[in-house]
């Protein structure tokens, strides 16, 4: 590669603050890293979070984790991926949004690699540093050690693909955690990417009945189409009249487990009245510090409640995320969820509709 090769990346200076379009060198990956051409990045709600100064990120960086690319140069050593299947330049990947290269007591004694002490994600980065393209909101992004690829079919487009190293793999986590199962009713609090691949997910798991929640009039009719059977619109009502509507379309006494991914905390004393006794709360949205709730702690003992968190997820689920949206393609309309596509240059203004929800998941297309 030609030292004076260079490319561009749309860098987070600050909060609130616009982004600015600069240029950064690139050059020959090293043993163990990938150099992808960026085909498509999508706007997580986690990235919006840090754009507004309500969760830390290094400043000047480059935001961006939701990203799928076009092998440009491969190391010497990286022959395969996750599966073992073989990779080669000119192949479109997917990968882990974090990495973690060297030794490990989360990942080698306790299976959390996600937790490993000194784990980086792809996003999270400073741009001032080599290989500075670390973020999906660029044209080019290194594949660092310790990540974990995968590489994407041909059937699948970029817009099923590119949510899958994040919204959808999260959700495999959560959904495995909250031991959703045949016969189950599940509610889901929220019904943004998260929520509806959460729908969709519990279905396909073998929930009997899914419930929705949210208050935004096009994720409610959207939600129909990804395996929900019931939706409730949170608009305007109080919590005692939601837990009922919720209760009442699960007798005899509740759900059996619900999925929170609306990242509010105020939603936690709800969830947990929707539960039958032995149910199973699991919280998968609520990402940013000080998310300060107060509840009847009681209920976990006397209902028998199990309460879980879930934080990123383990590359095994990368595979199953992968696999599932391969497999029901054709059930659920996933492409559809990606509903707007802007250039680096727009990159304001696809922040802009993607924090005031007037578009679902928004794709950046350097």
């Amino acid at each position: 590669m030609s030292s004076a090769r260079t490319a561009r990346a749309a860098v987070y200076d600050a909060p609130n603050t616009p982004f600015v379009i600069r240029r950064y060198p690139l050059r020959d990956v090293r043993p163990g890293e990938v150099l992808v051409r960026v085909t498509m990045s999508t706007i997580c709600r986690s990235d919006i979070h840090s754009y507004h100064g309500l969760r830390p990120n290094p400043c000047p960086g480059i935001l961006g984790h939701e990203i799928i690319g076009v092998i440009d140069q491969l190391g010497a050593d990286i022959t395969a991926d996750l599966r073992g299947d073989p990779v080669a330049v000119g192949d479109r990947i997917t990968w882990t949004e974090y990495f973690h290269h060297g030794e490990s007591y989360y990942r080698d004694v306790h299976d959390m690699p996600q937790k490993s002490a000194g784990v980086r994600k792809y996003g999270h980065d400073l741009v001032a540093g080599d290989p500075h393209f670390l973020g999906g909101f660029a044209e080019f992004c290194y594949v660092l050690p310790g990540t974990g690829i995968l590489r994407i079919p041909d059937q699948l487009s970029d817009e099923e693909a590119t949510p899958i190293n994040c919204g959808v793999a999260t959700v495999v986590a959560i959904t495995e955690a909250a031991r959703v199962g045949m016969g189950d009713v599940v509610a889901v609090q929220g019904l943004g990417l998260l929520g509806l691949y959460a729908c969709a997910i519990a279905k396909s798991r073998g929930a009997r009945r899914v419930i929705g929640l949210d208050a935004v009039a096009d994720r409610l009719a959207a939600a129909g189409k990804f395996g929900a059977d019931e939706v409730i619109d949170v608009s305007g009502r109080g919590s005692h009249d939601v837990v009922a509507a919720v209760r009442g379309l699960a007798p005899p006494d509740g759900v059996d487990a619900v999925i929170e991914v609306c990242g509010d905390a105020a939603v936690i004393p709800d969830g947990l009245a929707m539960l039958r006794t032995g149910g199973r709360y699991t919280l998968g949205g609520i990402v940013t510090p000080h998310a300060d709730v107060t509840f009847d702690a009681n209920l976990l003992v006397n209902k028998w409640i199990t309460l879980r968190g879930v934080h990123n997820y383990h590359p095994r689920h990368l595979i199953q995320a992968l696999d599932f949206v391969a497999a029901n393609r054709d059930r659920f309309p996933f492409a559809e969820i990606v509903d707007a596509t802007f250039t680096l240059d727009q990159l304001d203004e696809a922040f802009r509709r993607a924090a005031e929800r007037t578009v679902l998941r928004a794709a950046v297309v350097p």
